[in-house]
């Protein structure tokens, strides 16, 4: 798991788009000539990366909307996530 600390408030770079697309009916992360297919967990976390929000903020807003699930589950996989796309230069903090 990524240390947070590490994250901050994260906001998609400006060369990645979050898009809806009508053919495959879910969401795409969009960046120059590559495009990646987001599940709906995926596209909910990068849904909330505004900039303004902390991880915590983040994982508490998820936990909020998916009723039942484990936290830890949900900042694990937020964590996860952000340090991927962080990894490919898609995301800010």
């Amino acid at each position: 798991m990524a240390d947070d600390s590490t994250i901050g408030k994260p906001r998609l770079s400006p060369k990645a788009r979050l898009r809806w697309d009508n053919v495959e009916k879910r969401h795409m992360l969009v960046f120059p000539e590559a495009a990646l297919l987001l599940n709906e967990t995926a596209a909910e976390i990068l849904k909330l990366c505004d900039g303004e929000r902390t991880v915590e903020q983040l994982v508490d807003t998820l936990a909020q909307q998916f009723v039942g699930a484990d936290r830890k589950m949900i900042a694990d996989e937020v964590t996860e996530l952000l340090a991927r796309l962080r990894t490919r230069g898609l995301l800010e903090a």
